[in-house]
């Protein structure tokens, strides 16, 4: 391969070719599959009127015997306690471990008076009065990256507008995460060199892309939330992405994010 042909962001700013480090870029896939999760938690209780997200991902589960299939709570948004928190999920128990195993969407209307699931998380979900559930598997091909939960603190139907927004979100995010596994091991060049960010854009982008609300990059940099999502509707437009999601890839990519 000719420097002509290394890609842009492989390339330190004195234009030399990066030594490889799969390492770093391991790294750098585990922070965006972190940075899309957490948002995927926080936009299914946004953007589809519930009251608490939740996503599971696949890992392995000491305990529960060799080859269990399973994964771990481990990004949540609008819980009151932490029982649900880093909670470890079997294939096929609860609602989620049900989605799990069958590699398909599954809602209860009640998930304390529910029939058709285990009920080995009653009390983690009493605790945060939840009733309505939905899960929904990541899914890219045959691979699952996770489970999103979707739950409502009532007992209601989750109708078909409702299980379609969870879904879209879904889909949306296992995109995401099959497109971050593939730039971690094919390390594919970007479509076009990156117009510079400032300094200000640059420090912005970065806590984006850990998953930082617009409140909490506003608080911690001492700036107002509007000013915050001015400079990432700037920096978006400079990379030529479309939302948050997109900009974190997008940003490990062109190596402007460590």
């Amino acid at each position: 391969m000719t420097s002509a042909d290394t890609p842009q962001a492989a390339r330190p700013a004195d234009g030399t070719a990066r030594p490889e480090d799969p390492e770093l870029d391991a790294r750098a896939a585990e922070l965006v599959r972190d940075a899309v999760l957490g948002d995927l938690a926080r936009r299914v209780v946004a953007e589809c009127g519930v009251d608490v997200g939740l996503v599971g991902l696949p890992e392995p589960l000491p305990g529960h015997g060799k080859g269990c299939e399973g994964m771990v709570l481990r990004h949540w948004a609008g819980t009151r306690a932490d029982l649900l928190h880093n909670v470890p999920v079997p294939a096929g128990l609860g609602l989620g471990g049900r989605a799990l195993a069958e590699r398909a969407p599954t809602w209860v209307p009640d998930y304390r008076a529910a029939t058709t699931i285990s009920h080995h998380y009653d009390a983690a979900v009493a605790a945060e009065d939840l009733y309505a559930m939905l899960t929904v598997p990541l899914l890219d091909g045959a691979a699952v990256h996770g489970v999103v939960y979707a739950s409502v603190r009532a007992v209601v139907p989750f109708g078909d507008v409702r299980i379609a927004a969870v879904g879209g979100l879904a889909r949306a995010a296992a995109r995401a995460l099959a497109g971050a596994a593939a730039w971690n091991r094919e390390k594919p060049r970007p479509a076009a060199p990156v117009r510079p960010l400032t300094p200000r854009e640059h420090e912005v982008l970065r806590w984006a892309a850990t998953g930082r609300t617009n409140p909490e990059i506003a608080a911690r940099l001492g700036l107002t939330c509007n000013t915050v999502t001015g400079y990432l509707k700037s920096a978006m437009h400079k990379l030529g992405v479309r939302n948050r999601t997109e900009l974190a890839l997008a940003a490990r990519e062109s190596g402007l994010v460590g």
